[in-house]
């Protein structure tokens, strides 16, 4: 397996004024006083390192004392919004604990510490350069996914809620090899619908470190959900393989662990599964999912070149010569949910004769 399906560098893709509009009418806009560039003004930093000693390659920054004070009071203002109804009621008992900032991958987002003082609570929310492939990986799995996911949008600045789970690669090291075969039979169900979403979804770039696990008890029983946290891949890449999991050398064990405990005819019944669902939700959120693919199909978000690539791969994989015709992403995109839809109501018109 070849390690270098990424391309080495994507560029930003700025937020069109059609997809701003598209943002505005479903209420994914909000006016804060603070932008992502204002979070860079800090005036120092330190190394994190994780419980082993390892650097994480975040660092945590500290203000200027007469700025800390605005930035925090607008990053609370930020989580109500995003968590709540935006009250300033409860800003008394919200701290910000830390804020991070990455420099690691093409978002270099910081992360924010959010903790109730009352009861010691805490989550996160993350605060970054606002980009349109992003934009249209967080929509779609808000939209389409069995997951939902919040965030905003405020000119140039993206905010974005955490996602809870263990990330894949951790998973791998401290917790695969402790799983029941019953546990791995689930997880195994899990990955493989998982690979076929993002595969039909044109959502790239899951590597293991790009996803969490997300375990459920329920009651004898742990379920298991594997979940994107990164969606800067969305609909750029030109080779197919990037949109599926499968293929990247971090998922061997996960694939591994599907040969080892799933049969070929059970595979392919889950995959069935998932093409089902991701056709009703098609269906089901038909004029919000148009708005978005009408704002796609005329947005700029690849190169000529990848675009060429991808859907002759398409072809190769479908049979279908319909992405042939297709001059951008959301052209692509657009036929691969046409073919998924138009599989899945052919099979119901004939269960119904």
């Amino acid at each position: 397996m070849k390690d270098n399906l990424i391309s080495k560098r994507k560029p930003s893709f700025p937020i069109t004024s059609e997809l701003y509009q598209y943002l505005t009418e479903y209420n994914r806009i909000i006016k804060i006083p603070v932008f992502y560039d204002d979070l860079l003004r800090f005036a120092g930093s330190v190394n994190v390192y994780d419980k082993q000693g390892n650097d994480t390659l975040w660092i945590r920054v500290y203000y200027p004392t007469f700025e800390q004070e605005e930035i925090h009071l607008s990053l609370k203002r930020m989580y109500t919004i995003l968590h709540a109804d935006g009250s300033e009621d409860n800003f008394d008992y919200l701290s910000i604990d830390e804020i991070d900032f990455c420099t690691f991958g093409n978002s270099k987002p910081f992360r924010v510490k959010v903790r109730n003082i009352l009861n010691d609570n805490y989550t996160y929310l993350y605060v970054k350069k606002a980009d349109a492939s992003r934009v249209y990986g967080l929509e779609l799995e808000d939209i389409l996914s069995p997951n939902h996911i919040n965030f905003l949008v405020h000119k140039d600045t993206l905010i974005e809620e955490h996602v809870i789970g263990i990330p894949g690669d951790v998973f791998i090291e401290q917790n695969l090899k402790l799983l029941s075969k019953e546990d791995m039979q689930r997880l195994s169900k899990e990955f493989v619908k998982f690979n076929e979403r993002c595969t039909l979804r044109l959502l790239g770039d899951m590597r293991a470190y790009n996803y969490v696990i997300a375990p459920t008890y329920d009651f004898d029983q742990v379920q298991y959900r594997i979940r994107s946290m990164d969606f800067d891949q969305q609909s750029y890449e030109g080779n197919l393989k990037v949109y599926r999991p499968q293929f990247f050398k971090d998922n061997f064990d996960y694939v591994e662990m599907v040969q080892k405990h799933l049969r070929p005819e059970s595979i392919d019944q889950y995959k069935k599964e998932e093409r089902s669902i991701l056709a009703k939700k098609l269906i089901g959120y038909k004029e919000r999912i148009e708005d978005l693919m009408t704002v796609m199909k005329n947005d700029k978000i690849s190169t000529d070149e990848n675009i060429e690539n991808l859907k002759m791969d398409l072809v190769k994989y479908t049979k279908d010569k319909e992405f042939k015709k297709c001059k951008s992403m959301g052209e692509i995109l657009q036929v691969v949910f046409d073919f998924v839809v138009r599989n899945y109501e052919s099979v119901n018109l004939y269960l119904i004769k």
